[in-house]
C-alpha cells in the first residue's frame, strides 16, 4: 500500500504571495494515496528538512512529494534528506510550483489552481515510482585543460598543486593567451609580462603539468571521470626535445616577408619563428605555408645553421590518445572582425585601429618598440579619437548584443597611458557609457578625466572618414547638443570581443551547451556557474562570458576546483535515471542512436531463439548507463516504444497527464 506525504513551501513570499498554499495542501491531502500533508515557510531550511524525515519515519511514507522551486535549485537536497529517514532517494518527486507557476501568475486563485494540477500530477508519478540504486564510475586521476591562456595556466596549476596530472592543449606555437600581447593590466598600470611570465615559467616547470602547444583537441569521447581524447600535435618541423631556442635559425631565414600574427599583421616575422622573448615552450616553429624548403624543397639555410640539428622537415604531425577523469573549457575570445563597419574606415586606412593592435602599439616588446607611431607614415600622432562599444551592445546584424564588458576600462588606461607618456597629445573618448564595475575601477576611471585632462565625450562617431595625413572623424555631443569635426591621427576602435572560433566545434565534441552568442552555457548561472550542464566538462574564463583578468584568474581557480573534488575521489555515484530498452520490441533502427547526444546507445548481435533447431539473431540496442544522462530524446524518437527511461518511464509520464487533464 503506498503511503505518500506531501510537503508544500511558501518560499517566504515567493511562492505564497500568489499561490494559497495552505488550500493547496488540504486539497492534495484527499488525494489517492496521500496520508500525510503538510506547508512550512522554508521547506530547504533545516526545520523543514528535519519536519520531513520525521513525517517519513513516523507516517512510514513511501514516497515523497515537494511542492516547492525548480528541481534544479533543492532536488539534490531533498533527495539527501529521505535518504538520511531511510527512504530511497528517487521515491521523491519535486512539483515547480514556484518558476512554473506562482512566478508567472499575479492572480492568486489562478495560482493556487495551477499549483493543485502540479502537485496532483507530481502524485501520481511518485505513486509509480520505483526504488533505484546508483551505479558507482570508477574516475581517472587525470585532467585536460584546453587552452593556454591565463585561465587555462591558472586552472593547471591549482590543479597540478593539488597532486593530480595535467595535460594543457594549446592551439598556438606558446601558451599565453592574449595576455601575453598586453602592455599594462587595469587599475593597478602592473606589467602585464611582467604578472604572467613567471607563471608561464611555473607551469613549464611543473612535474605534474604536460603542455601540449602547437595542438589541438580532436575528438573526445566518455562521460565524467572517463573521457578519452585525441590531440592532434601539429609539425612544427623542428624537434622540441632538441631546439635551444637560441633564436639563429630565425636570424638567417631568408623568407622575411610573413606577417606578424603576434603582433597582428602590424609587422613581418621569417617563415621560421619564435613568437616573443617569453615564449613557453621557447621552440622555433616553421610556418608551412611560407616556408621555401618545405613548398619547393629548395634552401635548408635553417638546417644549416642550426648547431643542435634540431630541424626536422619531415616531421608529421602526431596524433596522442589519453584518459581523463575531467574535462575544461579555457579558449578564451577574440576580437570580432571589423570590415562590415565600413563607417569608421577601419579597411580603408591603416591608421584606424583596434584596441588590441594599439596595445602593440604602446608594447616595448611590440612592433615600434614601445614608441606610438603612426602604421601609415611612422610619425607619432597627436590627436588620437578612441571609439567605445564597436559592435558591442549592438543590434546591427554584424555586431554583438552583450557588453564586452572590459572596453571601458581598458580604454580609460589606453588613454592614461597616452597622456602620461605623451603630453602634447589630445585624446578623446567617444561612449556611450562608462561602464566600471569592478573594485577600484570608478576611481581608475575618473583619474583618467580629472588627472590626465582626457576629453570624454558621451555620442557615438557616425563616421571616420581618411583624408590625406588626417583622419576626419564626425561624431555626436549628446549632452551639449551639437556636431563634432575632428581632425584625428589616429582612431582606436575598441572592439567587441567573442568566443574563440574553436569553441562552437568543441562543444559539439564535448557534447555540452553554448547560448546564441557562442559562449558556453554553466550549468546554473548563481550556483554551478563553472559547471556545464554536461557532467565532468568545467568552464574557465572567457569561454563562459566576457570577463577581466582578476574575474578569469578567479573562476580558474573556482573550475580548479572543481576538477580536484571529481579527482580526489576514486569512484563516482552515476546517475540511475537512464534510458533502457526492451529487446523484444527493438527493432535495430538505429534512430534512437541517431538522436543521442551523448553517444551512449550502441548496437549488437543478440541470439532469441529458445530452439535446439535454429537461431534467430537480431540487431538491438543497447544502453551505456554511465555515458547516459537520462535526457530522454531516445525515447521519443523510438518507433516501436522499446525504449524506456528508468524514473521517467512513458508510464509514468502518462499517468502525470491524465492528473492534469482530469
Amino acid at each position: 500500500m503506498q503511503r505518500i506525504g506531501v510537503f508544500v513551501c511558501w518560499c517566504g513570499s515567493n511562492i505564497a504571495a500568489t499561490v494559497d498554499v495552505e488550500k493547496v495542501a488540504e486539497v492534495l491531502a484527499k488525494e489517492p494515496g496521500v496520508v500525510y500533508s503538510a506547508n512550512y515557510q522554508y521547506m530547504c531550511s533545516e526545520s523543514g528538512q528535519n519536519m520531513i524525515k520525521d513525517a517519513i519515519k513516523e507516517q512510514k511514507l513511501t514516497g515523497v512529494v515537494i511542492c516547492s522551486c525548480s528541481p534544479r535549485m533543492h532536488e539534490a537536497t531533498f533527495r539527501k534528506t529521505a535518504q538520511a529517514a531511510g527512504l530511497n532517494p528517487y521515491l521523491v518527486e519535486i512539483a515547480n510550483i514556484r518558476e512554473q507557476c506562482s512566478w508567472i501568475h499575479k492572480n492568486k486563485e489562478e495560482g493556487t489552481e495551477k499549483a493543485i494540477i502540479l502537485g496532483r500530477a507530481a502524485i501520481a508519478k511518485v505513486l509509480l515510482n520505483t526504488p533505484l540504486i546508483a551505479g558507482e564510475i570508477p574516475v581517472t586521476k587525470r585532467a585536460l585543460v584546453i587552452g593556454g591562456g591565463i585561465a587555462g595556466i591558472q586552472t593547471a596549476l591549482d590543479i597540478a598543486e593539488a597532486g593530480f596530472e595535467v595535460d594543457l592543449v594549446e592551439k598556438e606555437p606558446t601558451i599565453g593567451g592574449k595576455m601575453t600581447k598586453i602592455d599594462k593590466t587595469f587599475p593597478t598600470l602592473d606589467c602585464s609580462s611582467c604578472i604572467l611570465t613567471p607563471k608561464m615559467v611555473e607551469i613549464a616547470q611543473a612535474e605534474k603539468v604536460k603542455i601540449y602547444s602547437y595542438s589541438e583537441v580532436e575528438a573526445v569521447k566518455g562521460y565524467i571521470g572517463n573521457f578519452t581524447a585525441k590531440i592532434r600535435r601539429k609539425a612544427r618541423y623542428v624537434k622540441e626535445d632538441i631546439c635551444t631556442g637560441c633564436g639563429l635559425c630565425t636570424e638567417k631565414c631568408p623568407q622575411k616577408k610573413v606577417p606578424n600574427e603576434f603582433n597582428l599583421g602590424l609587422d613581418n616575422r621569417r617563415a621560421i619563428y619564435i613568437p616573443f622573448a617569453q615564449a613557453v615552450p621557447k621552440v622555433a616553429t616553421i610556418d608551412a605555408n611560407y616556408c621555401t624548403m618545405l613548398k619547393t624543397g629548395k634552401c635548408g639555410i635553417c638546417s644549416k645553421v642550426c648547431g643542435v640539428g634540431a630541424i626536422d622537415y619531415t616531421q608529421k604531425d602526431e596524433i596522442i590518445e589519453q584518459q581523463y577523469g575531467a574535462i575544461v573549457v579555457a579558449t578564451g575570445y577574440e576580437i570580432i572582425n571589423l570590415d562590415k563597419f565600413d563607417e569608421f574606415a577601419y579597411s580603408q586606412s591603416p591608421d584606424v585601429v583596434t584596441s588590441l593592435e594599439f596595445e602593440r602599439l604602446m608594447n616595448a616588446a611590440g612592433p615600434t618598440g614601445g614608441v606610438l607611431l603612426r602604421p601609415s607614415d611612422h610619425e607619432h600622432p597627436k590627436t588620437i579619437v578612441f571609439v567605445q562599444c564597436v559592435g558591442s551592445r549592438s543590434t546591427v546584424e554584424c555586431g554583438k548584443p552583450y557588453c564586452s564588458k572590459i572596453c571601458c576600462m581598458y580604454t580609460a588606461k589606453h588613454a592614461m597611458l597616452c597622456r602620461e607618456k605623451y603630453p602634447d597629445t589630445e585624446v578623446y573618448v567617444f561612449y556611450i557609457d562608462v561602464r566600471t564595475p569592478g573594485k577600484n575601477f570608478d576611481e581608475f576611471y575618473r583619474r583618467a578625466v580629472e588627472q590626465y585632462d582626457v576629453h570624454y565625450i558621451k555620442g557615438m562617431v557616425g563616421k571616420v572618414v581618411p583624408d590625406g595625413k588626417k583622419l576626419k572623424v564626425q561624431a555626436s555631443d549628446l549632452l551639449n547638443n551639437e556636431q563634432l569635426h575632428i581632425d584625428a591621427d589616429l582612431v582606436v576602435l575598441a572592439a567587441a570581443t567573442e568566443p574563440s572560433k574553436t569553441a562552437r566545434p568543441l562543444a559539439t565534441m564535448l557534447t555540452t551547451q553554448m547560448d546564441t552568442n557562442d559562449f558556453f552555457t554553466e550549468a546554473h548561472a548563481k550556483l554551478r556557474p563553472v559547471e556545464s550542464a554536461t557532467a565532468g566538462i568545467f568552464l574557465s574564463g572567457f569561454a563562459q562570458g566576457p570577463k577581466d583578468i582578476p574575474e578569469t584568474v578567479t573562476q580558474a581557480s573556482a573550475a580548479a576546483a572543481k576538477v580536484i573534488g571529481v579527482l580526489a575521489k576514486d569512484k563516482l555515484v552515476g546517475n540511475p535515471c537512464v534510458a533502457h530498452p526492451d529487446h523484444n520490441m527493438c527493432n535495430g533502427c538505429s534512430q534512437c542512436a541517431n538522436v543521442c547526444p551523448y553517444g551512449a546507445i550502441t548496437y549488437e548481435n543478440v541470439d532469441f531463439s529458445r530452439r535446439k533447431d535454429g537461431s534467430m539473431i537480431r540487431r538491438v540496442a543497447q544502453v551505456n548507463p554511465a555515458v547516459c544522462q537520462g535526457c530522454g530524446a531516445c525515447t521519443v524518437t523510438c518507433p516501436s516504444g522499446a525504449m524506456d527511461l528508468y524514473g521517467f518511464s512513458n508510464k509514468q509520464i502518462m499517468a502525470e497527464v491524465d492528473a492534469i487533464c482530469r
